[in-house]
């Protein structure tokens, strides 16, 4: 068995679904890039919806297993014909060498969110067989110590796998999301633009919603948050998948027609930001959102919760406002007025700009590099690249 140079080293990335506008699919193709270029061999290990023209970074290998814990047995199965590459999932699988853990902790999440359940669903949602595999991975990993090493995008996530399973401290690595800064950046000519297109007025107020799984990013509280403000100027709009049916008329008979505008899936998300005045997800649970990091590049002032590990890089009232859970609703209305003063957002647009750019993608990547090569030179059963 050849021992490898931190340098060089053979990796499989392990991912088991495939979105076209996914932010993992997206982080994954610029991590294989910069691997490639460093000279590592790059393999995939996913699904059938992974399109071969989308990896040109390397070899396929794909499993069948759809479901988690069919997936993980698979892999289980298939390491030995591996080659014995570093594997770094972002699947909770049964045991890797890194493990990003891109979606939190599944037990923490769970335990935010019986706090908005009533008794009924909370049961329900108990008896869950999905929600049973993937405690069953997740307690795998952490309580049993079989990911050598996890990569959290936040302090929040961290403290949660140290306290829910007693994972070593020492063996998580904090690494910040990170959003291509070129892409996102205020663009006054632009903004006149979609605001036209939006058909915005100049005197109303937009507040923008983005993100799919809408009951976890919080979207009833951003609704019941803008009623409470009784301000007929103030327009929400909300970007991503999701029942509209649900939502379209919670708490807002003030207005004599909806101030919800419902946009659906939005593949280029600049325009939007650009038409904001105002970002909101009163979330429930997110390791760190990449939506208020490309909102914050754009200039806009940010509104969320302290259950959002993105809140750990913003200050109070300079680069937005935090409350303390989504079902804060006062907090949410007076955060909403309060950034309603033009002066003050136009006097946050530079330094929030100012602050995202130390949350480009390339520092994340090339950190994430920094800990596979420190794993790889440390394990002397990864083989080097031939």
């Amino acid at each position: 068995m050849t021992r490898n140079t931190p340098e060089k080293f053979k990796c499989a990335l392990v991912r088991r679904g495939y979105s076209p506008s996914g932010g993992a699919e997206a982080y994954l193709k610029r991590l294989a890039r910069g691997m490639a270029e460093a000279g590592c061999e790059v393999q995939l290990i996913t699904g059938n919806e992974w399109p071969a023209e989308d990896w040109p970074f390397g070899s396929i290998v794909r499993l069948r297993g759809q479901l988690p814990i069919a997936f993980a047995d698979e892999l289980e199965q298939s390491r030995s014909s591996l080659g014995d590459p570093l594997l770094f999932s972002l699947e909770r699988v049964w045991r890797c060498d890194v493990y990003r853990a891109g979606d939190g902790v599944h037990r923490a999440w769970l335990e935010r969110r019986r706090k908005f359940e009533l008794p009924l669903k909370r049961f329900v949602r108990s008896l869950a067989q999905k929600h049973r595999d993937l405690l069953r991975l997740e307690h795998s990993m952490f309580a049993e110590r079989k990911a050598s090493r996890v990569i959290a995008a936040s302090q929040m996530v961290g403290r949660e796998i140290v306290g829910l399973y007693g994972y070593p401290e020492h063996d998580i690595h904090i690494v910040r999301n990170g959003i291509p800064l070129d892409k996102f950046r205020f663009d006054p000519q632009l903004r006149e633009q979609s605001r036209e297109n939006l058909g915005l007025k100049p005197d109303q107020l937009a507040l923008l919603f983005a993100g799919s799984g809408w009951e976890r990013k919080g979207l009833l509280f951003a609704i019941e948050a803008l009623a409470l403000c009784r301000d007929r100027r103030m327009r929400l709009l909300v970007a991503g998948r999701g029942n509209a049916a649900l939502y379209k008329t919670r708490g807002l008979r003030f207005w004599r027609e909806s101030p919800i505008r419902f946009l659906g899936q939005i593949a280029e998300m600049l325009p939007l930001y650009l038409a904001a005045d105002i970002f909101i997800l009163p979330t429930i649970y997110d390791p760190f959102s990449n939506a208020c990091l490309e909102a914050l590049a754009c200039g806009l002032p940010v509104i969320t919760t302290r259950a959002n590990g993105f809140s750990e890089i913003v200050e109070e009232g300079v680069h937005g406002s935090l409350v303390d859970h989504a079902g804060d609703l006062a907090g949410l209305r007076d955060a909403i007025r309060f950034w309603a003063d033009p002066e003050r957002r136009a006097a946050a647009r530079f330094i929030n700009a100012q602050r995202a750019t130390q949350f480009d993608i390339s520092a994340n990547v090339q950190r994430t590099l920094e800990i596979l090569r420190c794993v790889a030179s440390t394990s002397p059963q990864i083989n080097a690249p031939r």
